[in-house]
């Protein structure tokens, strides 16, 4: 049994970046890690993934992307060496092959048990990942046998999905990727689109992310949204990691050549049964994509931002003038059920009265009770808490919660 301050769960960005500002403080830790540094980047991404924000925007307490190409977006290769170039860098305590197996409350703060031994401590930062679980919905099970069903999580590229149809169940960035790798790849492909969030890779000739930035859109406390949980929620953006084409969204996936449906609503005797809803969603993403570019006109205007093209608006979203309600599963069209339907937390291990009725972690802005931390979850403290370029901040702000627990008790 070894005793330290503070545990951290979890080496990616966000437990790196929970290691270098406690190093900053010269409070004793050490960070555990189920696999390797970046291990889920490394295990449970797809291969032609890259980040959706521009290298410049990779900034991590006392490092920043310096290399020749910032407005590009790292592949995951390029990510994975610039997490274990970051964590060489600061020395991070880092105990790879250590899975946390069990976390609880002791006589003097944590015990957090793993499979290589037992570290007690006062504080625990868990910093393990929003996305370590696909949600798939329960009606999966009713699909027929015969239809492959995957995730995002175990998804690698199109060469891997067996030959024929696959219907893609999500349109999210993760959804609209893979429908248009899999379409590119000559596979038959229907998408079913719920809730989204249509968005442009460029807007004005800057990146979307220079204007959610600029215009302190990603700077957003949670003390200024009026529902916190139904933010944390929003689905991604129809994005994807290439400064080229403008959109990724239902309209260039139309182009390819991708059938698009509603939601997927449920499964019964083989028929897959899908919302009449999709015209209504469609002209609702783009409500709020018009809003939001309205927000950054406005920004710029009061800014005086110069040498700026005039504002652009966009044709709406196309929806086929008979979007289908139904389709036979067992017809041998699709032969791949691939369920972007998004992804939770796993915090099995965590045994201790900090959920609600929906196992969700309860939280207020990071601090989920006395000596206990979360990290890296989406809106955690501020609209970016979620991407590389926000955890920081987020970060310093637990570091120094900690440093000032530790001088109390000292006193």
């Amino acid at each position: 049994m070894t005793r330290i301050s503070t545990v951290i769960i979890g080496a990616g960005q966000a437990g790196l970046a929970m290691s270098r500002c406690l190093t900053d403080r010269a409070i004793p830790h050490v960070v555990l890690e189920r696999g390797e540094i970046a291990n889920s980047w490394k295990t449970e991404r797809w291969n032609s993934l890259r980040l959706l924000t521009p290298n410049w925007q990779s900034r991590l307490p006392g490092q920043r992307y310096a290399g020749p190409d910032p407005d590009g977006f790292m592949s995951m290769p390029e990510l994975i060496r610039y997490l274990e170039t970051y964590a060489a860098d600061s020395r991070a305590p880092v105990e790879e092959r250590t899975r946390v197996t069990s976390v609880m409350r002791d006589a003097t703060g944590y015990r957090v048990e793993t499979d290589r031994g037992v570290w007690t401590c006062d504080n625990v930062v868990i910093a393990s990942g929003a996305c370590n679980i696909a949600s798939v919905p329960g009606f999966a099970a009713d699909l027929p046998p015969g239809i492959a069903q995957i995730t995002p999580l175990s998804y690698r590229s199109p060469d891997r999905i067996a030959p024929g149809g696959v219907l893609v169940v999500g349109a999210s960035a993760t959804g609209v990727q893979l429908a248009a790798e899999l379409r590119l790849a000559g596979h038959d492909v229907i998408l079913s689109a719920g809730e989204h969030i249509r968005a442009p890779r460029h807007y004005r000739g800057r990146d979307l992310q220079w204007w959610m930035g600029a215009s302190g859109l990603h700077d957003t406390p949670i003390t200024e949204v009026d529902d916190i949980d139904r933010v944390r929620r929003v689905p991604s953006l129809q994005l994807a990691g290439a400064p080229g084409a403008q959109f990724t969204d239902l309209n260039a996936l139309q182009d390819a050549g991708v059938e698009i449906a509603g939601r997927l609503s449920g499964v019964r005797d083989g028929i897959a049964s899908f919302s009449g809803a999709l015209a209504n969603l469609c002209a609702l993403s783009d409500l709020k994509m018009n809003r939001l570019l309205a927000t950054f006109d406005a920004w710029a205007e009061s800014a005086r931002v110069p040498d700026l093209p005039v504002p652009e608006r966009f044709a709406p979203t196309r929806v086929p003038a008979s979007p289908r309600l139904a389709l036979d599963l067992r017809s041998g069209r699709i032969a791949t059920v691939l369920w972007a339907t998004g992804f939770q937390p796993d915090h099995s291990w965590l045994h201790l009265p900090v959920f609600d009725r929906k196992r969700r972690l309860i939280h207020d802005g990071g601090l989920v009770a006395r000596g206990l931390y979360a990290l890296g979850l989406p809106f955690l403290r501020r609209r970016n808490s979620a991407l590389i370029d926000g955890v920081g901040a987020d970060a310093a702000f637990l570091a120094d919660h900690i440093a000032q627990s530790r001088a109390r008790r000292a006193a």
